[in-house]
């Protein structure tokens, strides 16, 4: 079993509560591509007579390096600790989101640009911001982990309505360069001053200066590889990024084809932020309470109701802020449900590699999904076939956590009561 802390929850939060608003601070820079490309299809289809698929192209590009380069992430923080990696990717993550107002109008130029993007991505992807976090929480873990992640419900809140106002003003070109200095001069001295590796003892206890050091508790590799739940959790990742994170991603173009203005659909998509932070508060406490798979598995149908919204009633503007909510209480929730089990299913000895793996179904989804709705958009001129398909991958997902079955390391309490 998973070492239990000898610290109450309240004990830890007096204790680390900085390193995890570091930590949320941090993450918000690892989704500036996905929240603050929708703003931008407009104007780069009027500059450029792009395509929505080729725009979104450069998420498919982000989304397979991430797959590929995950779990040796995970790995490097294993060994190195998140600290460092975590610095160099706030740095390198906003200035690639800067350089997008270089973009040219050619193929190679856009393509390179997102390659720069996709490299500085791995420094701040998921696993760096979850390792450190998850080694300081024991007892309120899904809470910390919900903190977090609110840091991208952070940028889904304000990052579309202050690209549209910023792109109103200045021009796409500033505007990229600006939301990226911003995002930099916030974050950078936070993470600088409080983001810090996890102890492996508590901080009342310090750790001799002689003898081995501690081991975590967790599968080795080999035997993770060998569990159902491994991939089960991989499949719900992948499937969920495929679908809900491309509707995010198109969810402004979306709106404007069904009648919506560009200020009334980018104020509606930051509706998607503001519900988001209440589904990772909400589930990061049903988490430390309940049945975690069977919370995972509640989230993740949510998406179903909103796509039937937008499918059927999707010019009326009352369904598409509901909708809207609903997928920012989805993923407000998919990453800390993931997270969360993958700590309690496989422990800590090797969470970065695990967690990491995890990490890479998330990308491929998000690789291919964007680029799958605009194809789907491009070829339809609607979005109706893919909101039908997203409706029946989430309905896989969500089967899919609902089997996983009891965690094998850590608490998860009232294991009946959901």
């Amino acid at each position: 079993m998973e070492r239990s802390s000898s610290l109450t929850a309240p004990a830890e939060w007096r204790r680390s509560w900085r390193v995890a608003l570091a930590a949320s601070l941090g993450y918000s820079i690892a989704v500036l591509h996905i929240y603050g490309l929708g703003p931008f299809f407009q104007p780069l289809e009027q500059e450029f007579g792009w395509s929505r698929a080729f725009i979104s192209a450069g998420l498919t590009i982000a989304g397979l390096s991430g797959a590929v380069f995950s779990v040796p992430i995970g790995m490097f923080i294993d060994r190195l600790g998140p600290r460092p990696i975590g610095l160099i990717g706030v740095v390198l993550m906003t200035s690639a989101f800067a350089l997008f107002g270089t973009a040219t109008g050619g193929s190679a130029n856009w393509i390179l640009l997102w390659a720069f993007l996709s490299f500085a991505n791995l420094w701040a992807q998921t696993t760096v911001w979850v390792a450190a976090v998850a080694g300081h929480f024991e007892r309120s873990r899904g809470l910390a982990l919900a903190i977090t992640f609110s840091g991208a419900s952070l940028t889904a809140t304000l990052l579309p309505a202050v690209a549209t106002q910023l792109i109103g003003a200045y021009g796409w070109r500033a505007a990229f360069p600006m939301l990226g200095g911003l995002w930099l001069v916030i974050v950078l001295p936070i993470v600088f001053l409080f983001f810090r590796s996890a102890r492996l003892v508590p901080a009342e206890q310090p750790q001799a200066s002689s003898g081995p050091a501690p081991v975590l508790p967790g599968l080795s590799a080999a035997e993770g590889l060998c569990t159902f739940a491994f991939y089960k959790l991989f499949l719900a990742s992948g499937l969920f990024t495929f679908t809900a994170v491309a509707i995010v991603v198109h969810i402004v173009p979306l709106l404007r084809d069904s009648g919506a203005d560009a200020a009334g659909a980018a104020y509606i998509a930051g509706l998607v932020g503001i519900f988001s932070i209440i589904g990772r508060l909400g589930t990061g406490f049903l988490l430390d309470r309940l049945s975690s798979h069977l919370v995972g598995a509640l989230v993740f149908t949510l998406p179903i109701i909103a796509c039937a919204l937008l499918f059927f009633d999707g010019s009326n503007p009352a369904s598409q802020a509901i909708a809207t909510s609903i997928f920012g209480l989805t993923l407000g929730a998919e990453i800390d449900v993931i997270g969360y089990l993958t700590s309690r299913h496989f422990g800590l000895r090797h969470f970065g590699m695990f967690f990491g793996a995890m990490v890479g179904g998330l990308a491929v989804g998000s690789a291919f999904g964007p680029l799958a709705a605009g194809a789907v958009f491009d070829s339809y001129g609607s979005y109706a076939p893919f909101l039908i398909l997203t409706m029946v991958l989430m309905a896989i997902s969500s089967l899919a956590l609902a089997t996983l079955g009891r965690p094998r390391f850590g608490i998860d309490p009232h294991e009946s009561q959901l």
